[in-house]
């Protein structure tokens, strides 16, 4: 059992930080900006509650974050009252947020010159995979930091591997986001497709996705496209907040990334239509949507 903090309770920090208690068996104490939450989360989970950061820090062998942007990240880690001033040396801060490689970078120096470890380590798996302590965790950072945390990100993951030096894992998470940004950009195309094509979409989808048009997101979010229910998963707006990260590291690295910069125009409009809180799948509101005008 070690001495855990996580900052950050929302759809994805606050049962991530219950399987480090439950499943983990770690002595963990949490902070939300919104109190509430945190105290509703020791209640439910038997863990403890701490007013700042850097109180939810203290004396901890392991601090976890995941919190909204780059901004969020460095108030709660080096701004006034955040948990890098808490830290106890030899401690290992793990950011789970989705963040830029830029801020992975600088936090890992920071934390480096207070003897401390600091791994970016962005998930993916969204709240089901929260929910279900079966995320996809992308690590950067020294390899003997990684080594000593990995058993405690055990606790929420099905897979957890090192890509990396420090900046490495928010990387990683840019490929998987621009995967993403296609394939569901492809499936609502497919799915409209067949709905004006007057075919039985649940029949299409049980053959297809036993060959090659097989994906996650195939198996997952053909269902709630075809009804039109978009209240399962990851937010627009933070989607869009992601793609904005990939593009400037591409412009950034040289890389060409066309599609990922029509996707990300094409969510643009999925808020214009006030879906900023639909998930990702809502991609396909816009085909629709274009029907009807």
């Amino acid at each position: 059992m070690a001495k855990v903090a996580f900052i950050g309770l929302g759809v994805m920090g606050y049962p991530m930080a219950g399987h480090l208690r439950t499943k983990g068996g770690h002595d963990v104490t949490v902070y939300n900006r919104t109190a509430a939450k945190a105290e509703k989360w020791a209640a439910e989970f038997g863990g403890k509650h701490a007013a700042t950061p850097r109180e939810a820090a203290e004396g901890c062998d392991f601090v976890f974050c995941c919190v909204g942007n780059d901004d969020d990240l460095r108030a709660v880690t080096v701004g006034p009252d955040g948990a890098f001033h808490g830290l106890k040396a030899g401690a290992i801060f793990i950011d789970n947020t989705t963040a830029s490689a830029d801020v992975a970078r600088e936090l890992h120096q920071a934390a480096k010159a207070k003897g401390c470890g600091f791994l970016d380590a962005p998930v993916s798996g969204g709240q089901a995979g929260a929910e279900n302590g079966a995320l996809t965790v992308m690590v950067g950072g020294d390899e003997a930091d990684y080594d000593k945390a990995k058993p405690v990100i055990d606790s929420f993951s099905r897979m957890v591997g090192l890509m990396g030096p420090a900046g490495a894992g928010q990387l990683t998470k840019m490929v998987n986001q621009i995967c993403i940004a296609g394939l569901v950009q492809g499936l609502s195309e497919a799915v409209h497709f067949a709905k004006k094509a007057d075919l039985d979409v649940e029949k299409v989808i049980n053959v297809i996705s036993k060959g090659a048009a097989q994906s996650w997101q195939m198996e997952n979010r053909w269902q709630t496209m075809r009804d039109s229910k978009f209240d399962f998963g990851f937010a627009v707006d933070w989607m869009r907040k992601d793609l904005g990260i990939c593009l400037k590291t591409a412009n950034e690295t040289g890389a060409r990334l066309p599609i990922t910069a029509l996707v990300d125009q094409f969510y643009a409009e999925v808020q214009a239509m006030g879906g900023r809180r639909w998930d990702t799948s809502s991609l396909i509101a816009r085909l629709e949507n274009a029907d009807r005008k």
